[in-house]
């Protein structure tokens, strides 16, 4: 295994870090397979992964709400004697807190789901815009301070789906922000704070985490002729994995790269890959910017993002809900994007929102019909998260 210090933690993490939002399960997303999911711990901490990731609503019934991944994981280190032998990193779920007790609630009952008395990296969880105002004006800082004083977090920081500007505003809001959760992939490297924020992150010494390296799976599953065709033209034959994970260890702004793996096998290919150095050419290089180039032709509308339509007089985030219309339809599935769409985008700003006043298509300059596109995304999504 490689591994990477983690900015100004000072903490050495490999470069491969175990997530367990996608734990495997038996019949319900909440129902985690215990026994399975044992063994690929095992295996990953066996060899060389010292860090894993969770989260209060991971393995949840639904999209919110309590999951059972922190209670299987309390569970596992505790009855194999390794929870010193890892660094465990958990999330606040900013979106339930409501009043300043509850920072402390939900960390007291995370330590006791996880059976431990301190967590070596907290995070504020899937921070946007809307709730990162409502912690901070809830004195999150003051939180953040007495629970480094009483030890029981070691370092903070912040998991976020929001644009760069601002990633940094709130970076600059508070001196002791030690890492960051980003999404990052080579389809992403302009989506929310894409390459501009991790390399802000590097400036400011903060530790760099990156998730959704496979985009849910979707750069390895069902590729395209046309992407297999360039694949096969790299001067060093990869797989689909190993391209998605290199191209992230090629860079020297990003620390550690989570995988939310789902069976063992999955866990001994990804271990194997973050086991050896490999250097990507500049040959190489360009052939997965071609690559993202080519899967961006398969995109659902022309939508640019100018932000020319907005606001919308009824409340619907138009340019959200078009990007992740685009990006779903560009990888082929709803399940690319489903997670966020319904995440981060309110109920009442979503495409089914929109009441059809046309008021916005004189403002597109990419002339589209915008409700149209709407109607598009209300029928490829749906009106609920359903897609687990």
């Amino acid at each position: 295994m490689i591994y990477n210090t983690l900015g100004k933690t000072g903490l050495e993490v490999s470069r491969l870090g175990f997530g367990t939002m996608r734990l495997p399960t038996i019949g319900s997303n909440d129902n985690i397979d215990e026994s399975e999911a044992s063994k690929m711990l095992k295996y990953g901490i066996e060899n060389g992964i010292n860090i894993i990731d969770t989260a209060y609503p991971y393995h949840a019934e639904g999209l919110d709400g309590e999951g059972n991944s922190e209670i299987f994981l309390g569970k596992f280190l505790n009855e194999n004697s390794l929870r010193d032998e890892i660094i465990l990193q958990t999330k606040s779920p900013s979106w339930l807190i409501e009043q300043h007790s509850d920072f402390d609630y939900y960390l007291d009952e995370q330590l006791e789901r996880l059976q431990t008395d301190y967590i070596d990296i907290y995070l504020l969880h899937s921070l946007n815009v809307p709730d990162w105002e409502k912690v901070r004006d809830l004195n999150v800082f003051d939180f953040l301070d007495d629970a480094l004083s009483s030890g029981k977090i070691k370092h903070i920081g912040f998991s976020s789906h929001i644009e760069v500007d601002y990633l940094i505003e709130i970076i600059d809001e508070y001196p002791k922000w030690e890492v960051a959760m980003t999404q990052m992939n080579y389809l992403d490297e302009y989506y929310q704070s894409g390459v501009m924020g991790l390399d802000f992150l590097k400036q400011v010494n903060m530790g760099s985490m990156i998730m959704e390296p496979l985009r849910g799976g979707r750069l390895i599953n069902n590729i395209p002729d046309e992407v297999n065709e360039l694949w096969n033209m790299a001067e060093v034959k990869r797989t689909p994995v190993e391209w998605a994970f290199q191209y992230l260890w090629n860079r020297d702004d990003v620390d550690c790269v989570f995988s939310g793996m789902n069976n063992l096998e999955q866990v001994k290919e990804n271990v194997k890959i973050a086991s050896t150095e490999d250097i990507i050419s500049e040959n190489d290089q360009e052939i997965i910017r071609e690559v993202a180039r080519t899967y961006r032709t398969f995109l659902g509308n022309d939508c640019t993002r100018c932000g020319y339509c907005m606001p919308c007089p009824h409340g619907v985030d138009i340019i959200n809900c078009l990007t992740e219309y685009n990006i779903a339809h560009m990888m082929g599935d709803p399940k690319a994007s489903a997670m966020q769409y319904f995440s981060q985008i309110d109920d009442d700003s979503r495409a089914d929102s929109c009441v059809q006043c046309m008021e916005c298509i004189p403002f597109c300059t990419q002339m589209l019909n915008i409700p149209e596109e709407l109607q598009k995304v209300y029928e490829y999504f749906g009106s609920e998260f359903d897609h687990f």
